[in-house]
C-alpha cells in the first residue's frame, strides 16, 4: 500500500498541526497537475485532521476529496518508494511491527481515522501496536474501517445486506470478522465513534478490466449462477464522505454499485470498448488458478447497497460497470 500519489508533511506537536505543507503530485496519474505543487496549507480552525493506516490505492481517492476542502491528510506507508524523488519528506513508515512516536503523535492530533489495511495472521496490526493511543485520542470524531463483503460467505446468487448472517469461507474472510469485532468493541468500550464498511472489489485508475485487457491478463472464467459486484474507488470515497458528514457509532455499510453480474460479462464489455477479441470461455473446473482467486469464485451473493443509499444520502456516480469503465477509457486513451 504504498502512498505514491499525494502527501501531506505535517509537524504535530502538544496536539495540534504546525508547519503543514499540503504536496501533490499529478493528481496523481487522474490529475489536473502535471507537477508537485507544495504550498504552506495552514488551513481554517475547522479543518478535519484524517490519519489514515494504508493510504493506498483506496484511500488516496477519499484524501483527494478532502484536500480539496482544506483538510490536513496523512497516512502510513510499509516502504520507502518515494525514496529519490523530489518530495521534500516522506510520510509515516509502518510495516506492521514497528510503532513509532510519530505516527503515536499523529493519532493524537486526528480528527478522523481510516483503516484500510486488511488483517494479518496475527490480527489487526493497527490495534495490536496503537489500540491505547486510539483510545486515548480526544479529537476522533469518525474512524472508518474498510471491511471486504467477503464475510458473508456464500449466499447461493441471493441477495444479502448488513444483517446476513457471517459465514466467510476463507482464512482471510474468518480473520476479518473478528477484526470487524473488535474494533466494534473498542468502539463501545471508549465511547469512539467506529464505522465498518464492507467493500466489493474495488476498481479505479490504473486498477481495472481495462488495463488487465491490454495486458493480457484478463480471462473469461465459466460458473454458471456466479455474480459479482464491484464498486468505483471514487464511490468508495464518496460513501465515506457521507458517513464522516453523518457519523453513526456501530453502524457497519455495504458498499456496492447497483448491478452484480457475471464476471465474464465485464472481461466481455472492457474488450468491447478496446476493440480487443474477449480471451476464450474457460469452465471453473478447467481455470488454472492460484488458491486466492479461486477464492473469489467459491462464493456467490448479490450485495444490497440500500443502506449507503437511504442512511447516508449516497448517489453513485458510477451505478455499475459499464459506466465506470465507460469513464476510465477516457483516462486510458490519454495515457495510451
Amino acid at each position: 500500500m504504498g502512498w505514491s500519489d499525494l502527501y501531506l508533511i505535517d509537524q504535530c506537536t502538544f496536539g495540534i498541526y504546525s508547519d503543514v505543507f499540503l504536496v501533490t503530485k499529478s493528481i496523481y496519474s487522474r490529475g489536473r497537475l502535471n507537477s508537485y505543487e507544495i504550498k504552506d496549507n495552514q488551513g481554517s480552525s475547522d479543518a478535519g485532521r484524517l490519519f489514515c493506516f494504508g493510504l493506498g490505492f483506496s484511500a488516496s481517492y477519499l484524501a483527494e476529496r478532502l484536500l480539496s476542502k482544506g483538510w490536513y491528510v496523512s497516512g502510513t506507508s510499509r516502504d520507502n518508494e518515494w525514496q529519490g524523488t523530489a518530495l521534500p519528506k516522506s510520510p509515516y513508515l509502518f510495516d506492521g511491527t514497528r510503532p513509532t512516536s510519530e505516527i503515536s503523535a499523529a493519532i493524537s492530533c486526528a480528527t478522523h481515522l481510516l483503516i484500510t489495511i486488511p488483517p494479518q495472521l496475527s490480527g489487526d496490526v493497527v490495534l495490536r501496536n496503537f489500540s491505547e493511543e486510539i483510545a486515548k485520542a480526544r479529537h476522533l470524531k469518525w474512524i472508518g474501517y474498510i471491511s471486504s463483503t467477503g464475510v458473508y460467505g456464500d449466499a447461493q446468487g441471493e441477495w444479502v445486506d448488513e444483517t446476513s448472517p457471517l459465514r466467510g469461507v476463507t482464512d482471510l474472510n474468518r480473520r476479518r470478522i473478528e477484526v470487524e469485532s473488535s474494533w466494534l468493541k473498542i468502539g463501545k468500550d471508549y465511547g469512539l465513534p467506529v464505522m465498518i464498511f464492507r467493500c466489493v472489489g474495488i476498481y479505479g485508475q490504473d486498477r481495472n478490466l481495462l488495463v488487465s485487457v491490454k495486458q493480457g491478463r484478463a480471462r473469461r472464467i465459466d460458473k454458471p449462477g456466479l455474480v459479482f459486484s464491484r464498486i468505483h474507488a471514487e464511490d468508495l470515497a464518496l460513501t465515506l464522505e457521507a458517513s464522516i458528514q453523518k457519523p453513526m457509532p456501530g453502524e457497519i455499510y455495504n458498499v456496492s454499485d447497483d448491478y452484480p453480474c457475471p464476471p465474464a460479462e465485464a472481461v466481455e464489455y472492457a474488450c468491447n470498448l478496446l476493440g480487443t477479441q474477449p480471451p476464450p470461455l474457460v469452465p471453473y473446473e478447467k481455470a488454472d488458478l492460484s488458491s486466492t482467486a479461486r477464492g473469489f469464485y467459491k462464493t456467490n451473493k448479490r450485495i444490497s447497497n440500500k443502506k449507503i443509499k437511504e442512511v447516508l444520502g449516497v448517489k453513485l456516480k458510477y451505478p455499475d460497470f459499464r459506466s465506470g469503465l465507460d469513464a476510465l477509457l477516457k483516462e486510458f486513451d490519454r495515457g495510451s
